[in-house]
């Protein structure tokens, strides 16, 4: 195996640190990128000296709020950047991370990360896309954002994946010497099992002493669409485990 030089931007998040894990244990070659390792996406800074001598870049890096409109100044700002510099440093390709069912989004975050997708693809390096399911994390953080012992979360379809198996595939797809064929579906990996966000949040609530009661979803944004499963993974998605239950039983 060839040893590849990497530069992972969004590093120290909730997906970054187990693509940093998987490509070291892989025994690539890996650059940090993200504030806390003094380099900034956005502003620029660190970027030079961050992607000397990177033959790849992953980017992980995502807006910490819903805000539509922020959101997609982030990904605009981000994009223009990594493209500019990476194509200075000589980067070969960007592999990137973004959610299943983005091309049927109107609204909110999946929005941006839809305008995400096409800002990277027209830019000047060539860009491998991995569309993931909802993270098993992000129903803590659903619950996190509640207050008081009960929780009100929408019952839309997920089939929640777990991290480690989106960093695995990620970096499958950054390494392979090929990039999928023109024409054929972005590639997509979504969880075993399909369930309801609330179901999930039922089960770590049971753990947390919050009780989760679940709703309609109506307020949120393209919740019909969500309801009426325009966010499931496709026919061609590959399906990873652990499910919820099991990811669960194994957190501390």
């Amino acid at each position: 195996m060839s040893i590849t030089t990497f530069a992972v931007a969004g590093a120290t998040g909730r997906l970054g640190r187990h693509v940093v894990d998987v490509l070291t244990e892989r025994g690539h070659h890996v650059v940090p990128m993200s504030r806390a390792t003094g380099v900034d996406i956005i502003t620029g800074e660190g970027l030079t000296e961050a992607l000397t001598d990177v033959e790849v870049i992953i980017d992980v890096a995502s807006w910490h709020a819903s805000d539509q409109d922020a959101a997609t100044e982030f990904f605009r700002t981000s994009a223009r950047n990594l493209h500019q510099y990476g194509r200075q440093a000589g980067v070969t390709r960007i592999a990137m991370a973004s959610i299943i069912g983005v091309d049927n989004a109107t609204a909110g975050f999946l929005a941006a990360k839809k305008v995400h997708e096409e800002l990277l693809l027209s830019g000047p390096i060539p860009v491998r896309i991995l569309r993931a399911a909802q993270f098993h994390e992000f129903v803590g953080q659903l619950l996190d954002w509640q207050q008081g012992d009960t929780a009100y979360l929408p019952a839309l379809p997920t089939q929640l994946v777990a991290c480690r198996a989106v960093a695995e595939t990620l970096a499958d797809l950054a390494l392979a010497p090929t990039a999928p064929a023109p024409g054929t579906p972005i590639p997509e990996i979504a969880g075993p099992r399909k369930e309801t966000l609330a179901e999930a949040a039922q089960l770590l609530g049971a753990r947390r002493g919050i009780k989760v009661v679940a709703v309609d979803g109506a307020g949120m944004p393209d919740a019909e669409i969500a309801a009426s499963g325009g966010f499931l993974p496709s026919p061609h998605a590959e399906l990873a485990g652990p499910t919820f239950q099991e990811w669960l039983d194994t957190q501390p």
